[in-house]
């Protein structure tokens, strides 16, 4: 995958790729943990949200973060959820088609922003169950750390 600007056909990879067996709150835990470690070590301040099924099961907002980081976090999650996909993936399909997520699909702005940084929870044979989204750094930036930690997660 391009880290620049990747394609319809890699995000989809992507989220092939990124099937997980199970989630349960331990892994949620780990993935968060994982992903706080992983921004400090980068130096980035970003807050870190993951639910499944509507639980909230880990959140945290690193040092320099501020309520809109939230904001951002809440708006890209309801892509995934809507759409199923990651919320980078809506925002190139959109792009792609020179319309924007309001025109295409009649959802406000101030509820859906189709801004790289949120990403399913796809469990193979299920589909998605949930959510993982970072908020802090540019789209790319914020997508690209969610799929880091996906990628750790399925290691351990």
């Amino acid at each position: 995958m391009s880290s620049d600007d990747p394609t319809l056909a890699e995000l989809l990879a992507q989220e092939d790729e990124l099937r997980l067996g199970r989630f349960d709150n331990d892994d949620a835990w780990s993935l968060g943990s994982a992903l706080v470690e992983e921004a400090r070590r980068r130096g980035s301040a970003v807050v870190i949200d993951i639910e499944r099924g509507g639980q909230q099961l880990f959140h945290a907002a690193l040092p320099g973060t501020v309520p809109d980081n939230d904001s951002w976090i809440r708006r890209k999650g309801n892509v995934v959820r809507r759409f199923g996909h990651s919320s980078l993936y809506v925002g190139r399909l959109c792009r792609d088609g020179g319309t924007t997520i309001e025109e295409k699909y009649g959802v406000p702005t101030a509820d859906f922003a189709a801004h790289g940084g949120a990403f399913p929870l796809l469990i193979r044979d299920v589909g998605p169950v949930g959510v993982v989204a970072v908020s802090g750094l540019p789209q790319l930036e914020d997508h690209a750390l969610v799929v880091w930690g996906l990628r750790s997660l399925g290691q351990t």
